[in-house]
């Protein structure tokens, strides 16, 4: 989990989508930049979830994010983001009890249930 740069709320990692990159390779990028991790993300999302996203000038717009895993191979200390966010590993459990978003505690919930079966 990261803390958003506006509000220091916990969230993934996400990011706009890219014309030059498929979206889990965006999400990928976004996971590097955000977080400081590396490793494979899936092509296929575990889901979407929409909140609102401010902009700078304050304003909100809607977005829907799709949601995908990447399994850590490599965590670093410098990343682009590292002075403006902080990093806090959790379960998908603890990750769903932070979030505010509730669709994304639903994904993370459901995410844990995919593995328990």
């Amino acid at each position: 989990m990261i803390t958003s740069r506006d509000t220091g709320r916990w969230v993934t990692p996400k990011g706009w989508p890219m014309a030059d990159k498929a979206p889990h390779e965006v999400a990928a990028q976004e996971a590097f930049e955000e977080a400081g991790i590396r490793g494979k993300v899936s092509d296929k999302p575990l889901g979407n979830f929409s909140y609102l996203k401010r902009l700078d000038n304050g304003t909100s717009v809607p977005c829907i994010v799709a949601l995908f895993p990447l399994l850590v191979r490599k965590t670093k200390t410098k990343f682009p983001e590292a002075d403006e966010r902080t990093r806090k590993w959790t379960t998908p459990e603890e990750a769903a009890g932070l979030v505010q978003e509730s669709e994304l505690k639903t994904l993370l919930i459901d995410f844990v249930d995919r593995f328990d079966r």
